[in-house]
């Protein structure tokens, strides 16, 4: 059945409206609104809402340069037609200036990450990234996705320095010189500069984002859509902070069913991984004496991949 635009628009216009006199009115009105707030929705608003057929999910987005509704929705509605059955259904989008909206089917399921045993959902989830990988890049043939080989590296050589250079009288910084040193003598910027065949990706490659309700995956949060390739997008998941638990060999057994299947894949796959390794190890480098765990696992792991080709 069609989706209730009409109580859709409704209830977004007062949530904007309790949402303009501070996030303790908005909170003080959902149960009266029939909103019940979802995690893992960084800076946007998620809710699960009671409609008159059951739930939907409701996304009011925080707007920045790129237009995050627009994109999931689009994004929502080109993996449908393309015969993507891992993703919500888009069903409205509101591109206010303000806070735009989009509601989508409801999925179910845990989060792959939270798994005690996750082999099976990680494969169920890396078929649906091959049949990603096949379809057009429709609307976003132009669009790189968030957190490219392009941004990553620019973070690295243009921003990281500067945070390190304020910090130089502190031992570990030492360590962090020398790794950025050992990555920029393996040519690694140089070798995901050079072009490769472009493949849809979903742009984002947090394991949180994967739901396992058996025996079906389902994936949520489109809105970082955009083309990339194929080893970098392969890297980028394989060194998600989200990915830590998973064995490298684990990983390394599946290189195949992620496209990693011949010489010059697995260079660039290479490149990748110390590169996307590198980015999160600077990302952490801010947040040392907070998240000291996953700094000191962070850095050893980098030690690792600059001293290495394992695959």
């Amino acid at each position: 059945m069609p989706p209730p635009i009409a109580e859709l628009i409704s209830l977004v216009e007062e949530v904007r409206r309790h949402r303009r006199q501070g996030s303790a009115t908005l909170d003080n009105a959902l149960p009266r609104l029939e909103l019940r707030p979802l995690a893992g929705g960084r800076n946007n608003l998620v809710f699960a809402w009671n409609g008159p057929d059951g739930e939907i999910c409701l996304k009011l987005y925080r707007t920045d340069k790129r237009d995050r509704a627009a994109c999931e929705y689009q994004a929502l509605t080109h993996v449908a037609a393309c015969g993507i059955t891992a993703a919500p259904k888009p069903l409205w989008h509101d591109p206010d200036p303000e806070l735009p909206a989009v509601a989508m089917t409801m999925v179910a399921g845990q989060p792959v990450s939270d798994l005690a045993e996750p082999a099976t959902a990680l494969r169920a989830a890396i078929t649906v990234i091959g049949q990603l990988r096949e379809i057009p890049l429709g609307p976003f043939v132009d669009m790189p996705r968030v957190d490219s080989a392009t941004h990553y590296m620019e973070r690295i050589i243009e921003v990281w320095p500067a945070q390190l250079e304020d910090c130089n009288r502190e031992p570990l910084t030492v360590d962090m010189w020398s790794l950025l040193g050992a990555w920029e003598q393996r040519g690694d910027a140089a070798v995901l500069a050079e072009p490769a065949p472009r493949v849809f990706s979903r742009g984002d490659s947090n394991l949180l984002n994967w739901l396992w309700d058996e025996p079906n995956i389902h994936l949520v949060d489109w809105e970082f859509v955009g083309y990339s390739d194929t080893a970098y997008d392969a890297a980028e998941l394989v060194e998600h902070l989200s990915a830590h638990a998973i064995d490298d060999e684990w990983w390394i057994s599946l290189l195949p069913d992620l496209g990693i299947v011949d010489d010059a894949t697995r260079h660039r796959f290479r490149a990748a991984r110390r590169t996307v390794a590198l980015r999160w190890l600077s990302v952490l480098w801010k947040q040392r004496n907070q998240r000291v765990d996953e700094f000191e696992f962070q850095f050893k792991r980098v030690r690792e991949l600059m001293n290495s080709d394992f695959l």
